[in-house]
């Protein structure tokens, strides 16, 4: 058995070593609320025993000097992984909901009903071929019709401009985040380096990666330092141990395309090869979804064009034998351009209802116009116009609705990792309000073993004097 003075050091490494379980305990319960914590504990280990008087003794307890994190590091590349998923249907979602807004046909004021007006303005002329009234009325449908595709036009465009807009504000973020996990990087190094753990500083980073992969998909290692690694865009460094190389943004032709910056100065394309993250969505939903939307209703645009100025350009009007196109330009076809030809705006006696020229009456040019609203034009003969814009709006809300489930998905993958990680390295007030009972009993415990060694001492002395 230990003697007095020994007794005195068990008991001073008791208090020490429990006090500093209860600060790490307080430490936990301070922190439950905080996102990222991962819960800490002291491990104990019996102290180095001595020899004395050929007698092992004990020594008393001693704290492990790192203190252990509870940590998944594959639950926590999962997250990271699923995150990045996340971010790109979030992303997609949101710039899709806009565009299926520019879409909206409920309302009665949308491209369907300006196409269904121009057809019947067509119908209403056949009807009375000179009439001026009637002539005012086409006139009035196709200045309707060509201004709805070109604001219908111009809206997609600007769709696609606020998503530049977001790219450079995710490239932004990104590089600050880089920053933020080089300095880290140098922070725990700096500590580990010693011996001991930068429990906290691990915290902080992990969140940061997590957040990282929500705005590009990442590659991400540690080395035996503890540094940690991230690569992007098919192995191109942004951050390795203390050095961060920067993201920046290019306009190729109006569109913002991501460049990776080596340490000269040069930038290198990585825009195609991003693919996940919220980069991944916003460029997905600009360059492949809304671009395809923007193409196709420039295909409309150009056949029915192309279908009414073939009409309108083989009739006649009521003062010339002039043949005149219907709608201008004739050759580009870009919905955002489309409109009536300002000679038949300056006179809409140049409207061709007729099929010869100088036939009062004949109306076979408009009869002709108005049914093809029922003809096979699109779709290599397959659809009319208006079945060709209905595929169009139905399709621009089945993606819009596949972004929400996929985003609804991601976001429920996400909050049962979180709770498995929550299971592994969150802290629970219960368990932690045992721990303090426990601690602080073997706190006093300790005390008392003082206390009494102190009047053991005190009892020896006396005997002595």
């Amino acid at each position: 058995m230990p003697n007095i003075a020994g007794l005195l050091q068990i008991g001073r490494s008791a208090l020490l070593t429990q006090q500093k379980a209860i600060d790490i305990t307080g430490n936990n319960i301070a922190n439950v609320n905080t996102p990222g914590y991962s819960r800490q504990r002291l491990n104990m280990e019996q102290a180095t025993p001595v020899r004395v008087l050929n007698t092992t003794m004990s020594t008393g307890v001693v704290a492990q000097q790192k203190i252990q994190r509870f940590h998944d590091q594959f639950v926590q590349s999962q997250m990271n992984t699923e995150n990045e998923n996340l971010g790109r249907w979030e992303a997609q979602r949101t710039a899709l909901e806009k565009i299926e807004v520019l879409f909206d046909e409920v309302s009665g004021y949308g491209l369907s009903t300006a196409m269904s007006g121009f057809w019947n303005s067509w119908q209403d002329l056949s009807n009375n071929p000179t009439g001026h009234v009637e002539r005012n009325s086409v006139l009035s449908a196709g200045q309707y019709l060509t201004s709805t595709f070109n604001q219908l036009s111009k809206n997609i465009q600007n769709a696609q401009k606020d998503i530049n807009t977001s790219i450079n504000s995710v490239v932004t973020d990104i590089n600050r985040m880089a920053d933020q996990i080089a300095e880290l990087n140098g922070k725990i190094t700096k500590v580990e380096v010693t011996g001991h753990n930068a429990n906290d500083y691990r915290d902080q980073r992990d969140l940061l990666v997590l957040e990282l992969a929500k705005l590009i998909d990442i590659e991400s290692f540690e080395d035996g330092d503890g540094n940690m690694t991230i690569t992007v865009g098919n192995g191109k460094p942004l951050v390795e141990r203390a050095f961060t190389w920067d993201l920046v943004t290019e306009n190729i032709e109006g569109k913002q395309n991501v460049h990776w910056k080596d340490s000269s100065g040069n930038t290198l394309d990585i825009t195609t090869h991003i693919q996940s993250g919220e980069l991944k969505g916003w460029i997905e939903a600009r360059d492949r979804v809304i671009e395809g939307y923007l193409g196709r209703l420039n295909v409309l645009a150009e056949n029915m064009i192309s279908e009414v100025n073939a009409l309108h350009g083989s009739g006649y009007g009521i003062d010339d034998d002039v043949q005149r196109p219907f709608f201008v330009p004739e050759s580009d076809g870009n919905a955002l351009s489309i409109a009536i030809n300002p000679e038949i705006v300056g006179n809409v006696n140049h409207i061709a209802a007729a099929g010869q020229a100088f036939t009062p009456g004949d109306n076979s040019n408009a009869i002709a116009t108005a049914e093809l609203q029922n003809a096979l034009t699109m779709s290599e003969n397959a659809s009319t116009f208006g079945d060709f814009y209905a595929a169009l709006v139905g399709d621009v809300g089945n993606d819009t609705r596949r972004a929400g489930l996929n985003f609804g998905h991601q976001t429920a993958m996400m909050k049962h990792l979180s709770n498995y990680r929550e299971e592994v390295a969150g802290v629970s007030l219960d368990e932690e309000m045992v721990n303090l009972v426990q601690y602080q009993h073997a706190y006093n415990a300790a005390a008392k073993l003082i206390t009494t060694t102190d009047e053991l001492m005190q009892t020896l002395i006396g005997l002595v004097r």
